[in-house]
C-alpha cells in the first residue's frame, strides 16, 4: 500500500510516494526545478498565486508517476504539508479572487499591533497565545480595509493546504491547527475567537467547517483522479503547516521534544503540554498536529524568515557555485570570519525581533582581508547566531532542549553549519533522513488509519548521525554579533 505526500513550499512543490509497510520513500519529484517567484509589488509585500501552486502540484505528481517505479493506483491516501500563515480567498464557484498574501508578507504588521492593543495584551495572550501580529487574521483585515470589493465576493477563506485539498476533493474545510496558526482560534473556549472576529468585523460564514487534522478532509474527485492517473475516491486524510509537519516527520509529538529546520525559513519547534505564550509574542504557540481538547499538545515556534533567502541570495551572487560548493568554500575561512558579521534578516518583519524589519547587513567589511570564503562563512555563522538568539528567547519561556532533531537537508547538509549551530546553541543535533512531503505521506497513513498508531508509523526511523558540541570558541563572536543587532534594533 502506498501513500502520497504533497509539500506546498514557497520555493517549489515536492511530492513523495511512501511505502506504508516500510515507511520508505519509493519515489519523489519537485516542480519547478528553479525556485518559484515571490511577487513583491510594494516593499515588504510577498504574494504567490494559489493557481500556480495547484498547477505545480499536478506537474510534480505527473513527474513522480512518470518514473514508473510504482503503480499510481496503489496509492491509498493523500497528505498535505503547506507554507504556514498564507491567506487564500475563493468565491462561491471556488475561483481564486486574488494572489495569496503569504507568510513573509509584512503589510499587516500595524493592523495586528492595533488589534493587540485594542483587544488587550492579556486577553490576546491568554486566549490566542499570540498577538494577532502579522498572521492570517491581520492579512484578511488588510483585504477587508483595502480591497472591499474582493472581500465582499469572498465565500471562504483558507490556508494554503486547505486550498490544495479543495482542488483535490472539491470540499472546503480546515482544522484547529490551521485556525490557530491564522490567529482565529480561542484556546480557552475551543472555538473561533470572538475577540478577533468582532474586532475586525469578519463574517463568521467565511470560515470553513473544522475537521480533525487526522481524518478525511474529502475524497479525490474523479476528474482529478483521471488527470493524475490516481484512484478516485481516496481520502485526503492529513493536512498540516510545514513546521508542525516537519516535527511530525521527525516523530516530534510529545512534550519536551524539539525539531529544527533551516530551509526557506529557519525554525526551532518544540512540543508543549500547556497553553504557554511569550509576553512579547516573539515566539508563537499554535495547536500541534496531535492537539485535542483532552490532550492540549501545542507547538512553540521560533521563526527566522531570512535563512534560506539569505543563502539563496549568496548563491546567486556566486552564480557558478552550487550549494554544496558554497558549503565547501565556507570552510576556507576561520571561525569568526575575521570579524565579518552578517545579520540575515532581509525577508520581511521578524517576529522574534518584535516584528521589526531590520534588513540583511554585512558589517565590518575589510576590502584588503575579506574574501568570498569569509562572506559565505559569515552568512552561515550569522544564521546560526540568529538561531541562538531565538533559542535564548525560548529558554526564557521554559523551553530547554536536551537534543534537537533535524532533517539532513538544506543548511543541515553542511557539516560546518551543523557544527556551528551545535556549538553556539550548546545542544546536540540528531540528523535524520526526513522530508516534508514524506512526512505528509506518513501523516496521511495515520489519518486514514493505515497505521495502528503514530508509533507504528515511525518504527523504522533512526538517526543517521548525532553531532555533539565540540567548542565554545564562537561565543565571543556571538556576543559581538548580538551587540551589532541591538544597534540596528535601536535605529
Amino acid at each position: 500500500m502506498l501513500l502520497l505526500g504533497i509539500d506546498v513550499g514557497t520555493s517549489s512543490i515536492k511530492v513523495s510516494v511512501v511505502d506504508a509497510a516500510t515507511q520508505k520513500v519509493v519515489a519523489s519529484a519537485q516542480y519547478p526545478e528553479q525556485e518559484s517567484p515571490i511577487l513583491a509589488i510594494n516593499p515588504g509585500w510577498a504574494e504567490q498565486s494559489p493557481d500556480m501552486w495547484w498547477d505545480h502540484v499536478q506537474k510534480a505528481i505527473k513527474i513522480c508517476n512518470s518514473e514508473e517505479i510504482y503503480n499510481p493506483l496503489d496509492i491509498a491516501a493523500i497528505g498535505i504539508a503547506y507554507q504556514m500563515h498564507g491567506l487564500v480567498l475563493v468565491d462561491k464557484d471556488q475561483n481564486v479572487l486574488r494572489n495569496s498574501i503569504i507568510w513573509c508578507d509584512s503589510r499587516a504588521v500595524d493592523i495586528g499591533d492595533k488589534a493587540f492593543e485594542a483587544i488587550g495584551a492579556e486577553q490576546c495572550l491568554t486566549h490566542l497565545l499570540n498577538s494577532p501580529g502579522n498572521f492570517t487574521a491581520s492579512k484578511l483585515a488588510w483585504v477587508k480595509q483595502n480591497e472591499p470589493e474582493i472581500y465582499a465576493c469572498t465565500h471562504k477563506i483558507m490556508l494554503p493546504g486547505d486550498f490544495i485539498s479543495m482542488k483535490l476533493t472539491g470540499e472546503i474545510n480546515t482544522s484547529v491547527s490551521a485556525l490557530s496558526e491564522g490567529i482565529f482560534f480561542d484556546f480557552l473556549t475551543g472555538d473561533l475567537s470572538r475577540d478577533v472576529i468582532n474586532y475586525f468585523g469578519f463574517d463568521p460564514s467565511l470560515f470553513p467547517d473544522v475537521q480533525p487534522l487526522f481524518s478525511s478532509h474529502g475524497l479525490l474527485l474523479g476528474s482529478v483522479a483521471e488527470a493524475l492517473n490516481l484512484k478516485p475516491g481516496i481520502p485526503v486524510s492529513y493536512k498540516a503547516g510545514d513546521q508542525p509537519n516537519n516535527a511530525l516527520s521527525l516523530n516530534v509529538l510529545n512534550p519536551g521534544e524539539i525539531a529544527a529546520t533551516a530551509g526557506t525559513s529557519g525554525v526551532i519547534y518544540g512540543v508543549g503540554k500547556q497553553l504557554t505564550y511569550d509576553k512579547q509574542s516573539r515566539i508563537n504557540t499554535f495547536a500541534h498536529v496531535n492537539y485535542t481538547a483532552e490532550e492540549q499538545r501545542t507547538g512553540v515556534l521560533l521563526c527566522i524568515n531570512g535563512v534560506g533567502s539569505m543563502y539563496r541570495w549568496l548563491k546567486e551572487l556566486f552564480v557558478d557555485e552550487s550549494y554544496l560548493q558554497l558549503n565547501a568554500i565556507a570552510s576556507e575561512a576561520p571561525a569568526g570570519s575575521d570579524g565579518l558579521q552578517v545579520l540575515p534578516f532581509g525577508n520581511g518583519a521578524e517576529r522574534m525581533l518584535n516584528n521589526q524589519m531590520v534588513g540583511a547587513h554585512f558589517e565590518n567589511i575589510d576590502l584588503n582581508k575579506h574574501t568570498r570564503a569569509h562572506m559565505v562563512r559569515a552568512v552561515q555563522e550569522g544564521i546560526a547566531f540568529a538561531f541562538r538568539y531565538g533559542l535564548d528567547i525560548m529558554r526564557e519561556n521554559g523551553i530547554n532542549p536536551a537534543v534537537i532533531r533535524a532533517g539532513q537537508s538544506n543548511l543541515f547538509l553542511s557539516p560546518l553549519f551543523t557544527q556551528t549551530f551545535v556549538n553556539i546553541t550548546g545542544v546536540p543535533v540528531e540528523l535524520y533522513k526526513n522530508d516534508g512531503s514524506a512526512g505528509a505521506a506518513i501523516g496521511a497513513g495515520i489519518g486514514a488509519n493505515i497505521f495502528s498508531s503514530p508509533g507504528q508509523a515511525f518504527e523504522h526511523m533512526h538517526p543517521i548521525q548525532t553531532v555533539q558540541p565540540a567548542s565554545q570558541e564562537l561565543e565571543p563572536f556571538y556576543q559581538d554579533w548580538k551587540q551589532t543587532l541591538k544597534k540596528h534594533l535601536a535605529d
